[in-house]
């Protein structure tokens, strides 16, 4: 996908120490992710490249099941535009490009804990209650050393179903 001087593709193993360096610029809004895990699922990250640069990213994580899926959700994660090129439109492309891979994947809903819920509404995220993502505060933010409790952290939860949006 293309826009103007700017190429969103699937992410390679060249660029993995470019996403670190991006995720890292926000560690106020992102959790870090050490360059092994980048590595590890490199083949979940997207880029936009601008000047033939890394210049934008974002990734997903399919959410654990026990037993047959029957409610798969998909989260999407470390979504980092270089401050240089804010403000062009690279965010929203990198979501769309996201959610037309993860749709691709059927699941039941998509999520999001974000500091900036006006960024995801336009998409048709709508707010949730963490309750109904115990399973994303199970495997991400009972780890999170940045506040005592999932349910006091000032992220907002967001999902959305995949064509009914």
């Amino acid at each position: 996908m293309s826009a103007g001087d700017q190429t969103i593709r699937a992410a390679g193993f060249e660029d993995a120490e470019a996403i670190f360096r991006l995720i890292k610029r926000y560690p106020e809004e992102l959790l870090p992710r050490p360059l092994s895990d980048i590595v590890q699922n490199i083949d979940r990250f997207l880029v936009c490249e601008a000047a033939g640069a890394v210049a934008g990213t974002v990734s997903w994580q399919i959410l654990p099941e026990i037993g047959a899926p029957r409610d798969p959700s998909v989260e999407i994660k470390s979504l980092a535009v270089d401050p240089a090129h804010r403000g062009r439109g690279m965010g929203k492309a990198l979501i769309k490009a996201a959610i037309g891979h993860i749709a691709a994947l059927h699941p039941s809903q998509v999520i999001v804990l974000t500091f900036h819920p006006d960024f995801f509404a336009p998409f048709g995220f709508r707010p949730v209650p963490k309750e109904k993502l115990m399973h994303k505060i199970y495997m991400g933010c009972v780890n999170c050393t940045k506040y005592d409790s999932p349910f006091t952290c000032p992220e907002i939860a967001m999902a959305f179903t995949p064509g009914r949006a």
